[in-house]
């Protein structure tokens, strides 16, 4: 073994991310009152849950999937339309670990995903018959920071046992 082939076999691997393939994990559209909510004011009280999940694969790969459940009502809380997709994504994670590869995860997938969310949800709600969709951006970094708040004071509050 040359002296370089010992420097490397010693040096840390070096990190990679990659995206290899972006997917519809699952998708739904319903629309109980069609037509007639056809027949009615379009004034829509729009309600997004938006939430996130990562898996390991295979060595190596995670799942990303980015979930949305966009439920539409009219005043009378009719339900004109309710929307969920499961926007999935395969990475490929290496030489990262701990903390960095949370935020990985949980931050950079689902930015990546987004846009094809945005897509399919807005394509399946003109579909259906209704006005175009466009979901706002997202701060996926401050939902995550907001989630690992929301587990340290979970954890803070819990009583300790010996």
């Amino acid at each position: 073994m040359t002296d370089t082939d010992e420097a490397q076999a010693k040096a840390p691997a070096q990190a990679k991310f990659a995206l290899q393939r972006i997917y519809v994990k699952d998708a739904s559209f319903e629309s109980p009152s069609a037509p007639v909510i056809f027949t009615k004011t379009w004034k829509p009280k729009i309600q997004v849950d938006l939430n996130t999940r990562s898996a390991p694969v295979a060595d190596n790969n995670f799942e990303v999937i980015l979930t949305v459940t966009i439920t539409a009502k009219l005043e009378d809380d009719e339900t004109a339309f309710l929307v969920e997709i499961h926007q999935g994504g395969l990475f490929v994670v290496e030489g990262v670990e701990g903390e960095q590869m949370r935020q990985l995860l949980g931050i950079a997938c689902p930015n990546m995903l987004f846009p094809y969310l945005r897509e399919a949800v807005d394509s399946l709600v003109i579909k259906g018959g209704f006005p175009a969709l466009a979901l706002q951006p997202v701060n996926f970094e401050a939902l995550y920071r907001q989630a690992q708040q929301q587990v340290e004071q979970k954890a803070a509050a819990e009583p300790k046992t010996h």
